[in-house]
């Protein structure tokens, strides 16, 4: 990439939105680059080269809005970013995605139910995406990358580790999957980036899925980015009691499907269903003489916190073999340890 390509992409990418909705009416990117640049520009020599010795390195891509290789669900978005900064398999660009979205402080459960639907989808073909937060986010693209591809939509430059926990995992997302921003390298995340993210990562996506989301939270301000583009919105229901689901249950008010299972998901995209074998989630079995009374004593722990005390009194067994079998049962992968219990978990 010359010095001048990259000035112009760099003036596309910190266009105010009054220049870009300008920007946007031209016709051809020869229009669009005569008129890239805008007073008070912030185009200093180090970012344009940042943005050069970014876009030499293997399988980076800076993709106009002419460019054929653009996304078409997301041209027709309203505000479609100018460029977009892409590492990783382009494929995943143009791919059936769904986003899955949620909490960042996720529960056991979510992050589990996360997980779950991430490795269906992955399996079935369809690209995982979501935006790389901590929570729901992180464990919807982990489980993806177990079974096929994920896309990161990020709120920062494609070569800035945000947040910095994810850095491993964004690492790993650019050598099996796509990452994605409109922001370009070297530019920090800051607050107003991340409804800016939301809004291309629900454009990219065929259908959003909603895992948890209190009632005032960024994963609202996305669905509601996801029903404006008239987006398919499925949500995960959960307990009433659960503030984690206020959210989650306001958008099935509104008229969101309901996903209770990764077929759920296929069938509304009118694809073809997973069949039983590979919807069934993997458990190792326990080699122990107690594999009876374990399987009778997660009967006991239900799908919220269940403690200790609760479970001897309802299994009728001593506290010693109670927690001896939780621990098995813990590594078996049928229930997790949190504060206050335990919680089952795995599929019903």
């Amino acid at each position: 990439m010359d010095a001048e390509t990259a000035t112009t992409l760099l003036a596309l990418a910190s266009a105010p939105s009054k220049h870009r909705k300008f920007l946007r009416s031209l016709s051809s990117f020869e229009q669009i680059s005569a008129h890239a640049k805008w007073p008070d520009a912030n185009l200093v020599p180090a970012r344009i080269e940042r943005l050069r010795l970014w876009a030499e390195q293997p399988n980076c891509y800076a993709i106009h809005l002419r460019d054929p290789r653009y996304p078409e669900t997301l041209r027709h978005i309203h505000d479609p970013p100018l460029v977009l900064f892409a590492q990783g398999d382009l494929s995943c660009l143009n791919a059936m995605s769904v986003a899955i979205i949620g909490s960042r402080n996720v529960s056991p459960v979510g992050q589990h139910t996360a997980d779950y639907f991430a490795r269906g989808l992955a399996r079935s073909g369809l690209v995982v995406s979501s935006g790389l937060a901590l929570g729901i986010d992180g464990a919807a693209h982990r489980g993806a990358l177990d079974e096929g591809k994920t896309l990161a939509v990020l709120a920062a430059g494609p070569d800035v580790y945000y947040p910095s926990r994810n850095r491993q995992l964004q690492q790993q997302i650019m050598q099996s999957g796509l990452v994605v921003t409109e922001f370009a390298p070297g530019t920090p995340a800051k607050r107003d980036h991340f409804p800016r993210r939301n809004r291309i990562l629900s454009g990219l996506s065929q259908l959003v899925l909603v895992i948890e989301a209190k009632l005032y939270s960024g994963t609202m301000i996305t669905a509601g980015l996801a029903q404006e583009q008239q987006k398919t919105i499925m949500a995960v229901p959960g307990s009433i009691w659960d503030a984690a689901f206020t959210g989650s249950f306001k958008l099935l008010q509104e008229g969101a499907g309901i996903a209770v299972c990764v077929n759920d998901i296929l069938h509304e995209l009118n694809l073809p269903e997973l069949p039983p074998s590979q919807l069934s989630e993997k458990h190792h079995q326990i080699n122990s003489k107690r594999s009876l009374a374990n399987r009778q004593l997660l009967a006991n722990v239900g799908s919220e916190v269940t403690s200790i005390d609760t479970i001897v009194a309802r299994s009728g067994l001593p506290v010693a073999i109670v927690t001896e079998q939780l621990v098995l049962l813990e590594l078996e992968g049928s229930v997790v340890s949190v504060s206050g219990g335990y919680i089952k978990m795995g599929r019903r």
